[in-house]
């Protein structure tokens, strides 16, 4: 089980790095914050200063079509945004 899902690069995010070392990933649902610290230390060899978490719930859609009402659902996910310690970075860019 993977605890990192996925970082998350957006424009807000990206922002959030560059300004005040924060970075997001998207991360398995049923992680902690001291789970999720480890995991981000390990995969970046960073130290971790703190850990925000946000639970995101599915979406319901409802669509009136040509052949009917048709019903659809997002997945809900769990966020993380980690402050890194002054002076580290996480690059998202490079394969390491």
């Amino acid at each position: 089980m993977s605890i990192i899902v996925k970082p998350i690069i957006t424009e807000k995010v990206t922002k959030e790095g560059e300004l005040s070392n924060r970075f997001g990933f998207v991360v398995d649902r049923n992680a902690n914050k001291v789970e999720i610290k480890k995991a981000v230390e390990a995969a970046y060899g960073v130290t971790i200063v703190d850990v925000n978490t946000m639970n995101y719930r599915p979406d319901r859609t409802t669509k009136f079509t040509k052949n009917g009402l048709i019903s659809g659902k997002t997945s809900g996910y769990k966020k993380a945004i980690v402050q890194v310690k002054e002076g580290e970075t996480i690059d998202f860019y490079t394969n390491n």
